[in-house]
């Protein structure tokens, strides 16, 4: 059963981890220079814009009265170049930090689909690919802004709060000191949302996975679905899922909305209080406060609260973000049922003696799929493996191929434990095609050539020709050239296989395996195949899983496998004089196609 479906959402984490945000550092590292000269940059021109204020005070307390027309002309060109200044800076730091930011979401959906190619079978087997899917793209992507803009607009606008507040203390500390009073109002409705607002992402990245995991399994089913006329219930489905996620986003939504109007209306109340205040205190017998104090220090108000909203608009792309980051860092973090040990070695060439000592295997703790499995396969020797719907066929070849590590024994190749070898030199020697024949979006010539990418033209229409595909590839409009589509949709099952076949027969293995191979192809075809395949078995270890018993007949040994053990072993002839389960099987599809 899957661990989890469009309609399950996913497990929450109840507490953040802070090195969540640690890992992500460990991305942002390799730029930190960068980022540092984008940082001095920007705080160099908001130093220098510091000084407009100061240059108004100047202007309505000394140079008006004055009558001071050289130094209005100097504070207007000075207030010009600052201006100029700061957006050249600007502009530089929006390149940058858009290259920079781009670049870090590079590596981290690098390092993600890296890791998916390691991941287990059972790992695709447990979740819909849509849930997968939505953590490559959608949540990476939604980092982009946070690590585009976010960081260093952070550091700066720190920076500039503390450099505000010097100028704004040096023009009077009264008026300073009633600004700063709402912030300990925004921060206890910092933390009275805190916890709210970062359930509320979470919630709705579960509300995402689900429709997202959705919206792939109907495009991939989207057969099924018109040839049961499923149109109508699966539009009410994904518009179930659409609501739950709209009103999802709407609720994160709200408790962000929540921080703006608050600075606003902290900022409003302060700086209202100020003018009330500061008008007082000019009128007053002993004035105070000068009207181009007041006039600069107001200027200073609309440059305190500014930052402070950008901070506030960081803290929720921050919360944002780490929902998201929960779910990236937990795909990275999936083990790798299946890798090179820490010394493993290469793998020789080999000859292609294959044997099974006491092997035992389940999928899930508890339930063995197979029990003290033990046979010896000599070079060149064709096994076939038969048996019921589930009895474990296909898992003694994925053992084989090290999809899974076996529990309990030993598989070993010309005496070498599979395990103590790289995956890469293992499967390298082995040509494997499974019950599943994948094609991939391009040319038929690029699809054979999968499974040797230096083979040659000749080579790959060698292997066509072999498997009995080169008649109906040459059929087709452009030949070897023709475009395909993903999944292989615009060719037939049986064509998908013949491909596959042929890609499998292209890597010249010493060990050749086929789970069903020839499932979806028709006998006259297959006729032709197993004259193909009698010439190409030669020399080579084969393993070949098929419930059309007469294509195994001349098969050096059959193993029957049922209830996770082999019942029968022996050739064609000797397990029919048996008459035991093998012998039931055939003559029941002898009797069949009478």
């Amino acid at each position: 059963m899957a661990r989890n479906r469009y309609d399950m959402d996913e497990i929450l984490e109840d507490s953040f981890d802070v090195n969540q945000l640690k890992r992500l550092a460990g991305y942002i590292a390799p730029y930190k220079k960068k980022m540092a000269g984008v940082i001095l940059l920007m705080l160099s021109s908001s130093a220098l814009t510091m000084a407009i204020p100061i240059f108004f005070q100047n202007v309505m307390d000394h140079s008006i009265p004055e009558k001071d027309m050289k130094s209005i002309t100097f504070y207007s060109i000075a207030t010009l170049l600052i201006a100029l200044y700061s957006g050249i800076s600007l502009r530089i730091k929006i390149r940058t930090m858009s290259v920079i930011g781009q670049n870090i979401v590079h590596d981290i959906r690098y390092d993600i689909f890296c890791h998916l190619q390691e991941l287990p079978f059972s790992y695709y087997d447990d979740r819909p690919h849509g849930k997968i899917q939505v953590r490559v793209v959608n949540y990476v992507n939604s980092l982009s802004d946070l690590l585009s803009n976010g960081i260093v607009n952070t550091f700066t606008d720190l920076c500039n709060l503390i450099f505000i507040l010097m100028f704004m203390f040096a023009l009077d500390v009264r008026l300073t000191l009633i600004c700063l009073c709402g912030l300990p109002v925004l921060a206890f409705v910092i933390i009275l949302i805190k916890k709210k607002q970062r359930r509320a992402w979470q919630i709705q990245s579960n509300k995402q996975s689900n429709l997202n995991a959705y919206i792939a399994e109907s495009i991939n089913g989207i057969r099924v679905t018109q040839s049961f006329v499923r149109e109508n219930e699966n539009t009410g489905i994904f518009n179930n899922l659409s609501k739950k996620y709209r009103k999802s986003w709407m609720r994160a939504v709200m408790f962000n909305f929540t921080m703006g109007p608050s600075v606003d209306i902290i900022s409003t109340f302060t700086t209202a209080l100020i003018y009330v205040l500061g008008v007082r205190w000019i009128l007053a017998p002993d004035m105070t406060l000068t009207v181009g104090v007041l006039i600069a220090f107001t200027a200073y108000i609309g440059r305190f609260w500014a930052p402070i909203n950008t901070l506030a608009g960081f803290y929720n792309s921050l919360l944002t973000a780490i929902s998201y980051l929960e779910r990236i860092f937990e795909t990275i973090d999936e083990p790798v049922g299946v890798r090179d040990e820490p010394d493993a070695i290469q793998m020789p060439e080999v000859a292609g003696e294959v044997k099974f000592s006491h092997v035992s295997f389940g999928y899930e703790p508890g339930q063995k799929i197979l029990e003290d499995i033990n046979f010896t396969a000599k070079p060149g020797e064709t096994y076939a493996i038969v048996g019921p719907t589930g009895a474990g066929k296909s898992t003694i070849v994925n053992l084989i191929s090290r999809f899974y590590n076996v529990d309990s024994g030993v598989i070993t190749i010309d005496g070498i434990d599979i395990s103590k070898v790289t995956l890469h030199s293992l499967r390298t020697q082995m040509g494997i095609m499974m019950q599943d024949s994948f094609i991939f979006a391009g040319t038929i010539m690029d699809n054979i050539r999968y499974g040797n990418r230096s083979a040659t033209d000749e080579e790959v229409i060698r292997a066509a020709k072999t498997v009995c595909a080169h008649d109906f590839i040459m059929e087709m409009e452009n030949g070897y050239e023709t475009e395909v589509n993903e999944r292989g949709s615009r060719l037939s099952a049986g064509q998908r296989q013949l491909i596959s076949f042929a890609r499998a027969l292209l890597a010249d293995p010493k060990i050749l395996i086929l789970d069903e191979a020839t499932s979806s192809i028709d006998t006259e075809t297959e006729l032709l195949l197993q004259k193909g395949l009698n010439e190409l078995l030669k020399g080579r270890t084969s393993f070949i899983i098929a419930h059309r018993l007469s294509t195994i007949k001349n098969a050096d040994c059959i193993l029957y496998v049922d209830k996770g053990d082999i019942l029968e072993r022996g050739n064609h002839d000797e397990l029919m004089e048996q008459k035991g389960e093998y012998y039931k099987l055939y003559m029941s599809q002898y009797d069949f196609l009478k």
